[in-house]
């Protein structure tokens, strides 16, 4: 598989295919996978443009925020034939989900599971436990949410 990206600038660490823009690797890409922060600097990085220029036959996954998507061009494009898929795990207005991707055959939606492997969410148990003792020790936690 030829691997290709997109970035504020070219990597001299990588000998992957660069784009210069989004629209270039989409129009190259049959599968563009999504992979960003989240955040109002990204917020709808792929839009309609983009989505068109992956193409029928082009899928998007998202494995980056819901936001990063214009879901609502998505959605039409699914709709129209203008882009042939999408999996997903994250949504533009979390929780709430599309009712029209719901019914569609070419988009697999799945719950954000990024997490779920044994060795992750043991870490997380063990950072609980570490916050509560630390609480009760000290009256901070360790990982405190400003």
């Amino acid at each position: 598989m030829e691997v290709g990206y997109h970035n504020r600038s070219k990597r001299s660490d990588v000998s992957y295919n660069y784009f210069d823009t989004l629209v270039e690797l989409a129009t190259w890409s049959d599968f563009l996978v999504v992979a960003t922060v989240g955040g109002a600097s990204t917020k709808h990085l792929i839009n309609d443009a983009v989505l068109r220029a992956l193409g029928p036959k082009g899928i998007i996954v998202n494995i980056a925020r819901g936001p990063v998507i214009d879901e609502t061009a998505m959605v039409k494009a699914l709709q129209d034939g203008g882009l042939g898929g999408a999996g997903l795990d994250v949504f533009e207005h979390e929780p709430k989900v599309p009712d029209a991707m719901k019914l569609m055959d070419n988009v697999v939606l799945m719950p954000h599971v990024a997490s779920a492997t044994y060795e992750t969410r043991e870490q997380m148990s063990r950072l609980v436990l570490e916050n509560v003792e630390a609480f009760l020790k000290t009256g901070k936690v360790i990982t405190a949410i400003e």
